[in-house]
Formats: structure tokens, sequence, C-alpha cells
């Protein structure tokens, strides 16, 4: 079970809310710019609502019951 607001930093979180369907929201330097369900991860993007971010410059956070 993953907290309101706890960062994602591992393969095994982004997997996690890909199955189970949670929402996560996007953060760059401290702005929201999204939120949504992953679609597709890799070591170095996650996408959401069909855009790529980067794993190293944004901060993706859990938000389950959003």
């Amino acid at each position: 079970m993953y907290l309101n607001g706890q960062q994602l930093t591992s393969n095994l979180h982004y997997q996690d809310h890909l199955d189970a369907s949670i929402p996560v929201q996007v953060y760059y330097q401290n702005l929201h710019k999204d939120i949504g369900f992953i679609e597709i991860y890799s070591p170095q993007f996650v996408q959401i609502n069909h855009t790529f971010y980067n794993r190293k410059t944004h901060v993706f956070l859990s938000r389950p019951g959003y």
C-alpha cells in the first residue's frame, strides 16, 4: 500500500501503480505538471496522459484515491 504523496523511486513502484491503476502526480522543479495513470515506463521515462516525463528531472508522487 502506498501513502498519499509517497515518492515513486523504483521500477517496482511504477509497476505497482501501473498494475493497480493508482494515479500519479508529476512535479518539475516543485511545480505541478500533470496527474494521471501510468501508461508505460522505462528506466528513463514515464508516460502519463500521452506525455513522456524524464525520471531524472521530474518527481512522481502516489495519489491513491484521487
